[in-house]
């Protein structure tokens, strides 16, 4: 049987091309919805658009990481950091920014945060070393922390990292807990709905019991 292969998508303007090929590179956009997105800027006015690419250009070249919790911020410390009604002494540990703007939009957490940047991944070559873990260890030794809620992705990486960190700050003083394994083994924070997230969040357990 004779199979007929797509034919490459022919643009008329090799700027249209180059843009469709740029926004085609963004996560989860393919070549037909880059395509829309290109065509519906080219009939917006000159200053709208100019307006849209100034605030993408400033945002990447002025935005920031909390020096206390690297979230992303617009100072050196983020927002939330800087908010007196969080409780400073509860600490959300959760690997990347979408965890925790999933958390939040829950509102039922109102501690801080510690983002790791990752988990502890010896086959994709991502150690402790490569994370903010010793930045947080020197966290919780300068502040009066009663609890560390890890909120990481069930995965054999996350129960590691978890592991690891656990072993690591040994302080009987700390009450160490992870959320409830509403989020099924091998799933992410991110994409959970926020009402299985919220649940996990205020049914969270005891780290020792756990892991072991």
């Amino acid at each position: 049987m004779q199979q007929f292969l797509p034919l490459r998508m022919q643009l008329s303007s090799q700027l249209l091309d180059a843009a469709v090929k740029e926004f085609s590179r963004l996560p989860g956009i393919g070549k037909k919805t880059a395509l829309r997105l290109v065509l519906h800027l080219l009939k917006q006015e000159n200053k709208d658009v100019k307006q849209f690419s100034e605030i993408i250009s400033r945002m990447r070249d002025e935005i920031k990481f909390c020096t206390c919790c690297f979230n992303i911020s617009d100072n050196d410390l983020c927002t939330i950091c800087l908010n007196p009604g969080r409780k400073k002494e509860i600490i959300c540990v959760v690997e990347n920014i979408r965890d925790v703007i999933a958390i939040e939009s829950t509102e039922q957490y109102n501690g801080s945060y510690h983002v790791l940047g990752g988990v502890i991944s010896p086959l994709d070559g991502v150690g402790p070393d490569q994370l903010t873990i010793e930045p947080l260890i020197s966290r919780i030794a300068t502040e009066k922390t009663k609890e560390i809620v890890f909120a990481l992705n069930p995965t054999i990486q996350g129960d590691t990292t978890i592991y690891y960190i656990r072993k690591k700050l040994n302080d009987p003083a700390i009450r160490f807990t992870t959320i409830a394994r509403g989020i099924s083994f091998g799933g992410e924070l991110e994409y959970a709905d926020e009402m299985t997230l919220a649940k996990s969040i205020r049914n969270r357990l005891p780290v020792d019991s756990y892991i072991q």
